[in-house]
């Protein structure tokens, strides 16, 4: 049973993320049949830590104090992903699942768990703008850079900033029930579950072309969206046989005629979904996808959720939409 929590904080620390930690499992609500939670934070670089934000924290707990906590969660912080950690530091994690604890990394934390060696041959994620970087860094992971959150029992990792609360979200549902969790979120007006992941939130604009070659097909295709084509139709418009046509494309893109044109369509239909009234049949049309359904399917397979899903998170529950097709 999880009772004992200690949030570890280094310097710098980014106070959102440690007040989700103070939020899920250092307040009293036993009053609403929530349980309660022995929780410390516990400081790995002395008594007074810097935050991020300008002001600083003090805790009288140090590193002592995880050898007792049945989780340790670590916040994210500024320039996690580039600092070393002190040995102690890491030992302290590594003793923790060692004997039985679990550790929860919330956005940059999942740096220290990785610098402690505890994302190696597992499963973990961050926030999408530093995913690739920690698969740089610790080659030995498995980053999924699309998801809120991994759970890998001993090692949890959640995404970033309001991630946390859906990692944290889940130990609770995990560890006390469904009932425990719903209580918890209507206290802290966020849904028990989100759909989808993070792919939705990323910015993923694509490579342009770094020579001429089929710079100006590529020009054509992204005017061209809502129209049917085909390899060999883009082959003569640059001059080259489908075969040629094809290997200059993935060596100047990085990606294939059919993948790098599905990718521009997605993001065309975010960008409508964003700004405009348009109904999903419309934006269908305009970007190529033919029907709502086919847009749906896509756009679930690129992003994890579904077309008004999107437009709700990004206009608000007022957005004007039809219903998805099943």
């Amino acid at each position: 049973m999880l009772t004992n929590v200690a949030a570890l904080l280094l310097d710098e620390v980014h106070p959102f993320e440690l007040g989700v930690l103070c939020e899920v499992f250092g307040l009293d609500r036993s009053e609403d049949g929530l349980p309660v939670h022995d929780f410390a934070v516990v400081s790995a670089e002395g008594p007074v830590l810097r935050t991020h934000a300008g002001f600083t924290i003090s805790t009288p707990h140090g590193l002592e104090r995880l050898e007792e906590a049945d989780l340790i969660a670590v916040p994210a912080g500024s320039h996690f992903m580039r600092r070393a950690y002190p040995e102690e530091v890491l030992d302290a994690l590594r003793r923790a699942v060692e004997r039985g604890s679990r550790v929860l990394s919330v956005c940059s934390g999942a740096y220290v768990l990785g610098a402690a060696g505890l994302l190696d041959g597992r499963r973990c994620t961050t926030h999408w703008r530093h995913a690739a970087e920690l698969s740089l860094r610790f080659p030995k992971a498995i980053v999924e850079p699309d998801v809120l959150y991994v759970d890998e029992g001993a090692v949890i990792s959640s995404a970033g900033t309001a991630a946390g609360i859906d990692a944290c979200l889940h130990l609770i549902r995990q560890e006390y029930g469904q009932e425990a969790a719903n209580t918890l979120a209507r206290r802290m007006v966020v849904p028990p579950h989100r759909d989808g992941g993070q792919a939705q939130y990323i910015s993923r604009p694509l490579p342009r072309s770094s020579c001429d070659t089929v710079g100006s097909t590529l020009a054509w295709m992204e005017r061209h969206l809502d129209q049917e084509m085909s390899v060999e139709q883009l082959a003569a418009l640059a001059h080259m046989s489908p075969r040629t046509f094809a290997r200059r494309f993935q060596q100047e893109t990085g990606t294939t005629p059919y993948r790098w044109l599905l990718r521009q369509r997605v993001l065309l239909a975010q960008h409508l979904l964003e700004t405009s009234e348009l109904t999903i049949d419309t934006i269908a049309g305009r970007t190529g996808f033919g029907t709502a359904a086919t847009l749906r399917h896509q756009f679930v397979r690129s992003l994890g959720t579904t077309p008004n899903a999107y437009r709700r998170t990004f206009r608000g529950p007022a957005a004007t939409s039809v219903p998805d097709v099943a």
